[in-house]
């Protein structure tokens, strides 16, 4: 059984790509789940994926079916609920039609039994974006799709990447490098600023969050000497967001602010594109670092990796980072439920 007992619904995960990693750390997930205090979860699969991925990792993970995720809790302790589908086959490492198909149902009912109120939160598991636009998957990724089927602007939510030493929020997403200054602006910033802060707040417990913004020129721009966008854009998005009483600093050069003493100082850090926040997070966090989707009307993690395709099937993966996008999920579930979240 899980360590914790708070009567909220269950999370619903979603499979990801059958032929990369999901699979596989989804049953890990579940043969630790006492160890790492998870709280119940579901997927709606093929319940012969999870079978034969735990198979493969040699961990013990037994499918129960459930026909509703109201039975997820009850039957937590004696295997994985799954709702059963025969969409897709395990076939690690190998990518193919019918799993973006499995992939994207899978993710649509997740998404829908949490909107519905039947779970608490969902988690996603990795998926291809090339194999899901090939089945008429509409967004560049599913932080998109997510705010798509919440029916939020996507300007109102916001990608933060968590983990034990770090978090960070980059402030474009999925744009070629060329475009990022055309994307920027004042507006854009303190916008998805206050998504991040008022995220922060519900969700995380952190009453006044210090936010970190990061310039996008080297030294951040070095007084113009390397560009104009810190004084035109950055400086007066940070002005406005402090005269609304929220805690900024910056801009900063990015160079220095993810060194052990400037990590210190904020509880996020916004980026100006993309790599510039998933380095360093990626670099200090791999193994625990969860993708949260901020500005939702539901509670969305998913582990920040890959399929990793290239090494689906060979008890390779880490399931750190799935656990800790459970655990996550579990804790801002309950904060948002008014429960009391321990560490």
């Amino acid at each position: 059984m899980s360590a914790r007992s708070d009567s909220l619904p269950p999370i619903a995960l979603s499979l990801g790509d059958p032929a990369g990693v999901g699979p596989e750390l989804i049953a890990c997930a579940w043969a630790d789940r006492s160890t790492q205090r998870l709280d119940p979860f579901f997927l709606e699969a093929n319940p012969a994926i999870i079978r034969e991925a735990a198979a493969m990792r040699g961990v013990d993970c037994p499918v129960v079916r459930i026909s509703d995720p109201a039975e997820a809790g009850a039957a937590f302790g004696e295997g994985l609920p799954v709702i059963e589908t025969d969409n897709g086959d395990y076939r690690p490492g190998n990518p193919d039609r019918e799993g973006a198909v499995a992939a994207l149902h899978s993710l649509d009912s997740a998404i829908a039994h949490t909107l519905a109120g039947r779970a608490s939160a969902v988690v996603t598991a990795p998926v291809a974006k090339a194999e899901l636009a090939s089945v008429g998957f509409p967004t560049p990724g599913q932080t998109e799709y997510l705010a798509l089927k919440c029916d939020v602007m996507v300007q109102d939510t916001a990608m933060m990447l968590a983990g034990p030493t770090l978090r960070t929020v980059p402030l474009t997403i999925h744009v070629a490098i060329a475009d990022v200054p055309k994307r920027l602006s004042v507006e854009l910033i303190v916008r998805r600023a206050r998504v991040v802060a008022r995220a922060l707040q519900r969700d995380f417990g952190l009453e006044r969050p210090r936010l970190a913004v990061a310039g996008l020129n080297p030294h951040a721009g070095e007084n113009g000497a390397f560009g104009d966008e810190e004084a035109r854009i950055i400086e007066p998005a940070i002005r406005t967001l402090r005269e609304d009483g929220f805690d900024v600093t910056g801009p900063h050069a990015a160079d220095a602010l993810f060194t052990p003493h400037s990590r210190d100082g904020f509880d996020v850090a916004l980026c100006m594109y993309h790599d510039q926040a998933l380095i360093p997070i990626k670099a200090l966090d791999f193994d625990q670092g969860v993708n949260v989707t901020l500005g939702l009307p539901i509670i969305r993690t998913s582990p920040d990796h890959g399929t990793a395709f290239d090494i689906a099937g060979e008890r390779k993966a880490d399931p750190g980072a799935m656990i800790a996008a459970i655990r996550m999920a579990g804790d801002c579930a309950r904060r948002r439920a008014g429960h009391r979240v321990d560490g």
